[in-house]
């Protein structure tokens, strides 16, 4: 087995990032932030949802994410008469070998591309499940590999909702992190009009990464360290939406991995080879609201699963140091940081 040095993976890692952030930003006009969370489920080899209205880049983000790294990309536009062996393929009796040949469906690629996902019958939806949490499609008992790195990038209309079907929790539940664009700044769209009004900039992105690279990147976040404390902190953060009198179904242990994974690669971008506790808030909303089911009672007050993560953040408290013994030592609540913003330099 090839081994890489961990100092130098960090360094490939924040160069390599850098590059590929400049390039989507050069699609996605201010939103450095949603762009730094794309790459933080692509190197914690998650999976990513992309929620908002029509019309503010979903479709964009996604693309220029895969259009900057040099791998295959498949592009699935979910309607309601698409069929799951769309998706993963189907076997087809080949009659001068007088046997069955398997075609490969839409989802044997590196980066899939799954656009307003919501349109497809649950049935076509469940399609994903094996090949999103298990990196594996099996098709007539017979099981196939998929591709390294792999990522599903989903978009979806919370809107409209005329001719769609939602989300099952158990697709939801696979996706590490949801994320909406929102609306630009004034100045940020007055700048797409100067960049957008001629040609799309998709048309002359250019790869700044290699698949092969992003393989060895993901290497490197899996070596952060994490210390108990933190561990511990994420654990409490996740059974807290357990026992929450707002919600009537909470995050799943495979959330808790998920929580943990992210953060390993956000201090991975910010150049530390440590997690800090910072790096699980600032993570926590994307993380954990959209597993999260409110009471009908919370859903009559306009309690939204955001308000209940960031009440959650702000009880539960905080490790402030770490002991030679792995013991934990408790803080006082929570100032959740904006994802994104440089955390402090405090090693646990």
């Amino acid at each position: 087995m090839t081994t890489y040095d961990d100092r130098a993976s960090l360094t490939d890692l924040t160069t390599t990032a850098e590059r590929v952030r400049r390039s989507i930003e050069g699609v996605i006009e201010g939103k450095p932030e949603v762009v730094r969370l794309s790459l933080t489920v692509l190197l914690a080899e998650g999976h990513l949802l992309i929620e908002d209205v029509p019309g503010v880049g979903k479709t964009m983000l996604a693309k220029a994410l895969a259009r900057s790294i040099d791998c295959s990309v498949r592009r699935i536009q979910f309607t309601p008469d698409l069929l799951p062996s769309d998706i993963t393929g189907v076997s087809i009796f080949d009659q001068q070998r007088r046997d069955f040949e398997f075609k490969p469906g839409a989802i044997f690629a590196q980066i899939v591309i799954g656009d307003e996902i919501n349109r497809a019958s649950p049935k076509t939806q469940s399609a994903l499940l094996e090949s999103m949490e298990e990196r594996q499609v099996t098709i007539d008992g017979n099981t196939y590999e998929l591709p390294s790195p792999f990522m599903v990038v989903a978009t979806q209309n919370p809107v409209e909702m005329e001719g769609t079907y939602p989300l099952p929790e158990a697709q939801r539940d696979r996706f590490m992190a949801r994320v909406s664009i929102g609306y630009p700044s004034a100045d940020a769209e007055l700048q797409m009009l100067d960049v957008h009004g001629g040609i799309s900039p998709l048309d002359d992105l250019q790869p700044v990464a290699h698949a092969h690279d992003v393989v060895k990147l993901i290497e490197a976040v899996r070596s952060v360290h994490v210390a108990e404390s933190v561990r511990r902190y994420a654990v409490e953060l996740v059974g807290a939406t357990r026992s929450h009198p707002d919600l009537r179904l909470g995050a799943s242990p495979r959330a808790t991995l998920h929580l943990l994974r992210a953060a390993k690669a956000s201090a991975a971008l910010s150049g530390r080879d440590y997690a800090l506790p910072d790096d699980v808030q600032a993570l926590a909303v994307q993380v954990l609201a959209h597993r999260l089911l409110p009471t009908a009672q919370a859903q009559l007050n306009r309690r939204t699963s955001e308000q209940v993560v960031l009440e959650i953040l702000q009880r539960t408290p905080v490790p402030t140091t770490g002991s030679t013994d792995g013991g934990y030592v408790q803080g006082g609540p929570a100032q959740p940081p904006l994802y994104g913003q440089q955390p402090g330099a405090r090693r646990l």
